[in-house]
């Protein structure tokens, strides 16, 4: 019975960890650039003395879904999305350098631009800081202009220029704080042909019904994993008076 009890104790455990991600991913189904978690199952032995006559459940992540999310318009000048494959870069909180599709830019008190979360963004020489302005323009390639207080329209000034990154996907991976790194730790090189769309937004790329269907079918599993444990618990009860009736 020990058997039986122990695959599916690490099945419901297993189901336990898919459904925190499956949750995530729905509790993020509005958040702007988030990219879906993915998730499978498979069957792991368990090796010790002698031949793995157990196996286990083990539910992980083999990667992230990086299909984009769709793109729709907003109509507000610091708003921007990548279009087609690319990375905006950002400063993370430890100070590193990582990258996001979350083009909802804003500016800080101390003039920084910054993500929609408040991670600065990344320009030519560090994080871009903007005078103050009456008009914010992003050009397809990141290029940032703005037409100072007082200026005619016409009047504009350059200040500095999105660093945006397009490495293979095989290269990336994403964080605890939701944003791509490269595996090996270094930091990706400029991409010169990555473009952005201004006045728009990339969405999450959650299919809500999919994350529907999955959160009920993990729901299900888990009821299924609990009730094999009663099962063998009530077996095991069974065998016990048996073997008293015998003695």
């Amino acid at each position: 019975m020990d058997r039986m009890l122990y695959v599916a104790m690490s099945g419901a455990s297993e189901t336990l960890l898919a459904q925190s991600t499956n949750s995530h991913n729905l509790a993020n189904s509005n958040t702007t650039g988030f990219l879906a978690d993915l998730q499978q199952f498979r069957s792991m032995p368990v090796f010790g003395d002698g031949f793995p006559t157990r196996v286990y459940a083990q539910s992980e992540r083999p990667r992230i879904d990086f299909t984009p999310g769709p793109i729709h318009a907003t109509e507000r000048d610091l708003d921007v999305a990548v279009k087609g494959d690319g990375w905006i870069a950002v400063q993370a909180p430890d100070g590193s350098e990582a990258y996001t599709r979350a083009g909802d830019l804003q500016i800080d008190a101390n003039g920084l631009l910054t993500t929609g979360t408040g991670l600065p963004v990344i320009g030519n020489a560090g994080p871009i800081a903007i005078p103050p302005a009456e008009k914010i323009e992003f050009a397809s390639d990141g290029t940032i202009s703005i037409r100072p207080l007082g200026q005619g329209a016409n009047e504009l000034a350059v200040i500095d220029r999105i660093k945006m990154v397009n490495p293979a996907i095989d290269q990336l991976d994403k964080g605890e704080d939701g944003l791509i790194r490269l595996k090996d730790g270094t930091v990706a090189d400029a991409a010169a042909d990555t473009q952005l769309v201004g006045g728009y937004l990339e969405a999450s790329n959650v299919n809500l019904v999919d994350q529907m269907v999955n959160m009920i079918e993990l729901a299900r599993r888990f009821e299924m994993q609990v009730k094999m444990m009663k099962t063998a618990e009530e077996t095991d009860a069974a065998s016990t008076s048996l073997l008293r009736q015998q003695g």
